[in-house]
């Protein structure tokens, strides 16, 4: 099955659901939890202002969000609606949302065949080692070996517009994925073959 079957057949088991799909190409892959509104709106993933925080935090480190795929758990945004608009915001995906996308990711994985995949927040780190029970703030800022590929948990972008004390958090394990991909560029920083 080619990619484009995969997300074909996705879209058809969620016929009411505008899907977000992972962009870019190179051997970096990063994937987070699921889309927002603006990433709705747009149809495109880390676009909104926890897209803006990622952008600048890859400046940081030298790398151009051009040279990698970038994607989501679960393709489509879960909602709510707030109790004082009764508009739609957005929640934490449910489990069974997580469940529905995960055979969906990892042939994402195998599409791209990434050798580093950078995991933003705790929804994407336990969907990429399930069986395995992790948290994040056990592993952010550690490399990790996976099979066919190296694994580095970050938190989530938006966690640092919430809670800015993760900011001083966050730049330090972006020091240590500095270090690491320099160390390695020659191995990384090429589109597939």
């Amino acid at each position: 099955m080619t990619k484009e079957q995969a997300q074909q057949a996705l879209a058809q088991q969620f016929p009411n659901q505008k899907l977000v799909f992972g962009e870019g190409e190179g051997r970096i892959m990063l994937i987070g939890e699921a889309p927002g509104g603006e990433e709705e709106a747009a149809g495109r993933p880390f676009v909104g202002k926890a897209g803006k925080n990622l952008n600048g935090f890859l400046h940081q480190i030298g790398l151009e969000r051009s040279a990698l795929y970038v994607t989501n758990v679960v393709k489509f945004r879960p909602t709510r609606l707030s109790p004082k608009t009764n508009r739609p915001i957005n929640r934490p995906p449910s489990q069974k949302e997580i469940r529905a996308f995960l055979p969906f990711l990892h042939q994402e994985i195998a599409f791209q065949q990434p050798r580093l995949v950078i995991t933003l927040g705790n929804v994407a780190l336990q969907a990429v080692c399930l069986p395995e029970k992790v948290v994040i703030g056990q592993f952010h800022g550690q490399m990790l070996r996976r099979e066919g590929f190296w694994l580095f948990p970050l938190y989530h972008p938006a966690a640092v517009i919430y809670d800015r004390n993760l900011l001083s958090v966050y730049e330090a394990d972006l020091q240590v994925l500095k270090e690491w991909l320099h160390q390695r560029k020659d191995e990384l920083l090429y589109c597939k073959e």
